[in-house]
Formats: structure tokens, C-alpha cells, sequence
């Protein structure tokens, strides 16, 4: 765990604010939004590991961004419902562009068949445990590279 603690902390200090476009919650927000479709706010903080007022500051620039919309729930006034929209998905596809720079950077002392191994092996695992912890399913998407 000490390993991948080191890693995640190597990829974070890489993937700034000036490469991706955005700041890495941002980032993560909207994969997220992509990957799930249209969010219910308190779940999306759930899922981001942010208490109420950290998220609406969050939601609060990615909405003046362009990049997310947010709409009260029609079943229940009180709540909003998140979404990704256009810009946001444009954004977010140059972000992975460049956030694939930085996982060509980390990886590099690995051979191809290596790397298909090692993200085999942390889906595994991540779905273990976020199936056990609620999460949703590890996205596929980063198997085709």
C-alpha cells in the first residue's frame, strides 16, 4: 500500500492545473459524471469523498466553467441533479489527452505487456474493493491503451 500511496502521490504532483487544463478534483468530477450520467449531488460527493460545502465550491467552478449543469431534482425540490455537458465533456477529453503524457512519464520503465498486467491487476483489485465498499465498476476505458 506504501508503493501505491508513492505512485498516486508521483502521478498527482505531475498532472498540475497547467497540463491538464483544470485542477485534478475537476478532473476526477468529471469522469465521474461522464461515467455514471446525470448525478445526484449528495451522491457525487459521496463518491468524490467531499462533505457538502467542499463540493458545492467544486460544482460552483466547474458550473461557471461551462463544463457541468446543475437542476433541481423533479421528484424532490430540495436536491440537485449533476450533469456533464458538451464543453465539459471537450474538456475533459483534452485532460485525458494530457493526463496520458503523465501515465506515459510513471509507466515508463514498464513494456507494454507489462502495463496491460499491472492495470489488469488494479482493476481487480479496485473492484474487490469497491464493490464491497459501494463503489461503482471500475470504467474499461483505459484497457484499449
Amino acid at each position: 500500500m506504501v508503493l501505491l500511496t508513492r505512485l498516486s502521490r508521483v502521478v498527482y504532483r505531475r498532472a498540475t492545473e497547467d497540463l491538464l487544463g483544470m485542477r485534478l478534483k475537476q478532473y476526477i468530477a468529471l469522469n465521474y459524471l461522464r461515467d455514471q450520467g446525470e448525478t445526484p449531488q449528495q451522491e457525487l460527493g459521496e463518491a468524490l469523498h467531499l462533505d457538502a460545502n467542499n463540493l458545492v465550491l467544486l460544482l460552483n467552478d466547474l458550473e461557471d466553467d461551462g463544463y457541468v449543469e446543475r437542476r433541481r431534482n423533479p421528484s424532490d425540490r430540495r436536491r440537485h441533479i449533476v450533469e456533464i455537458t458538451p464543453e465539459g465533456q471537450k474538456a475533459l477529453a483534452r485532460a485525458e489527452r494530457a493526463l496520458e503524457s503523465v501515465e506515459d512519464e510513471v509507466l515508463a520503465p514498464l513494456n507494454g505487456e507489462e502495463r496491460a498486467t499491472l492495470w489488469r491487476l488494479l482493476t481487480r483489485v479496485l473492484e474487490g474493493a469497491g464493490a464491497a465498499d459501494g463503489e461503482p465498476k471500475v470504467e474499461t476505458v483505459a484497457a484499449t491503451r
